[in-house]
């Protein structure tokens, strides 16, 4: 898309995405929202930042492989759920550590699965942009 208002504002709105995706996120463990919904917002930030600008600038704005993103988001969800086992607990069963600050085994997940969805989602719509460049 060669629009000149897109290319001006996909950059603050993708920023202003992400950002509310994050807050999305981490109240999500004590209200509605969590994980998913927030890997969903980034990934339509990602979206949005694709169409202004194309997939090869995408990819360097990401700077990690949206895969990698994934991997890691699943090696945390999994983590966060055998945290548990170590304390004799049922499987994903939620945790809380005192650490300077609260920290739970129910946020890690969360993010776990933000990292899920935003690498997977993104994986797709960069692989979708590509093939329809071609």
């Amino acid at each position: 898309m060669n629009s000149l208002i897109l290319r001006t504002l996909a950059p603050l709105i993708t920023g202003l995405m992400v950002v509310f995706s994050v807050f999305i996120t981490l109240r999500g463990h004590n209200a509605p929202g969590g994980g998913f919904i927030g890997g969903l917002l980034a990934a339509s930030g990602v979206a949005l930042y694709a169409l202004a600008f194309g997939v090869e600038p995408t990819r360097r704005m990401l700077r990690i492989h949206p895969l990698t993103l994934a991997a890691f988001g699943l090696i945390l969800a999994a983590a966060s759920g055998l945290a548990s086992a170590l304390y004799g607990v049922p499987y994903m069963t939620g945790l809380w550590f005192k650490l300077g600050i609260d920290l739970s085994t129910v946020m890690s997940f969360d993010i776990g699965v933000y990292l899920v969805v935003v690498g997977a989602f993104s994986s797709i719509l960069l692989a979708l942009e590509e093939r329809d460049d071609t």
